[in-house]
């Protein structure tokens, strides 16, 4: 009986820092929103989807942000999107 409980205990750690790790948020600054929502850069095709947490292939090019070294963006399929520019990872898609 001890053991069921243990496992069930050991089993809802885990599971609940997965959650946790999934709820993790950024907030991006409201300048660097309005800077790329502003720019008239090209937009790339790219067939994959484009998923917040996952990186971008390196083939499709990150632009910096100016004075924002934490972010970059790209325009991918016409939508425009933040990016770690050290990670390649998605922080935002914006509408």
């Amino acid at each position: 009986m001890k053991k069921i409980i243990l496992a069930s205990f050991a089993a809802s750690l885990v599971f609940s820092g997965a959650a946790l790790a999934q709820t993790t948020t950024v907030v991006v600054p409201g300048e660097v929103r309005t800077y790329v929502l502003e720019q008239t850069s090209p937009s790339v095709t790219y067939d994959g989807s484009i998923v917040v947490g996952e990186p971008l292939p390196d083939t499709v090019e990150v632009y910096p942000i100016p004075q924002q070294q934490s972010y970059g963006y790209v325009v991918v399929n016409k939508q425009r999107v933040l990016v770690d520019p050290q990670t390649r990872r998605v922080i935002e898609v914006l509408q």
